[in-house]
């Protein structure tokens, strides 16, 4: 909670990095980043506030990832605010693979596109 009595905006880019790396541990990126040196990087990020969530709503996360491309993908948030049974905040990220010991860009491991396309038809 800030100030206004809401919870502030900067709390929101925190759910979405919850939800991205409960995700990346899903479809294997962590994984991949262990046995590769591969991972994730984080582009860009961004938010649309749509409603002000107050103590005590309850905020659900979802995610899903849109866009894959040979080195990213785009991942989807939207925030819902329990209370009301609305959206409170929509968001976007742009995730490139990155390989952090040539610190380089590179290409999303093939079982990483894979996973995320299971991810994605369920």
């Amino acid at each position: 909670m800030d100030a206004y009595g809401h919870v502030n905006n900067t709390v929101y880019f925190r759910y979405f990095e919850s939800a991205r790396i409960q995700y990346f541990g899903r479809c294997g990126l962590l994984d991949s980043y262990h046995k590769s040196s591969v991972g994730a990087i984080l582009h860009s990020t961004s938010c649309r506030f749509r409603l002000a969530l107050r103590y005590p709503d309850t905020a659900l996360i979802g995610t899903r990832v849109s866009d894959v491309q040979d080195d990213r993908f785009t991942m989807l948030y939207r925030v819902v605010s329990k209370t009301h049974n609305t959206v409170a905040a929509e968001g976007q990220g742009i995730i490139v693979a990155f390989d952090y010991a040539t610190r380089t860009k590179s290409r999303i491991p093939a079982e990483v596109r894979e996973a995320i396309g299971r991810l994605e038809a369920t």
